[in-house]
């Protein structure tokens, strides 16, 4: 690892500012873990004290098993060239996460589309909360116990207008003579 000076360093500096747990993944990549409530302070340490400017990205991870949701926040240094990656878990059945929109401007689209799709709360995040979806009245539909095909099927399948309606899957193999893969049969109209 001593090739790895600048993500050695790095690490080494949020593990004696913060309480995480991290690792070197990959050359230019640092990886941590840290408690929800200590998210938004790394954040900001790492923007106003040590150079990283650009939100790269923010992701969310359903983990339904362990009734967690993971966000992963994406931060870079254009002057090092490292990527921090900063992982917290939070409660799936109460999912509130601190809202960072005042750390990076954009996280704000982020964040609204992930009230939306998985149902998390940013308590203090502006716009309004139909952000993609209009008229949504079902579970937020990135979760993974929302059925989109059962959705489907009860929403657009029967739809009037839809009487010719062709399944995709069979045109395909219609059209191509190839045979359908077995995973896929489960999912034709039959």
């Amino acid at each position: 690892m001593s090739k790895l000076k600048k993500e050695n360093k790095i690490l080494d500096k949020l593990k004696n500012v913060f309480d995480i747990t991290g690792e070197i993944k990959y050359k230019k990549r640092v990886s941590i873990k840290a408690d929800k409530k200590n998210v938004s302070s790394i954040l900001l340490f790492l923007k106003n004290q040590k150079g990283y400017i650009h939100l790269n990205h923010i992701s969310c991870v359903d983990w339904i098993e362990e009734n967690k949701f993971e966000l992963i926040y994406i931060v870079w240094n254009p002057n090092n060239k490292l990527t921090v990656l900063v992982h917290t878990r939070i409660d799936r059945e109460n999912p509130v996460m601190e809202n960072i929109d005042t750390i990076w401007d954009q996280a704000n689209t982020y964040e609204r589309e992930f009230r939306e799709m998985y149902g998390i709360e940013f308590p203090g995040l502006v716009g309004r909360k139909e952000f993609i979806l209009e008229d949504w009245d079902n579970i937020p539909p990135m979760r993974r116990d929302f059925d989109s095909q059962k959705y489907a099927l009860e929403n657009f399948a029967t739809r009037p207008g839809r009487e010719d309606a062709q399944d995709v899957r069979e045109a395909i193999q219609k059209r191509s003579g190839e045979e359908l893969p077995d995973f896929a049969k489960k999912y034709s109209r039959d």
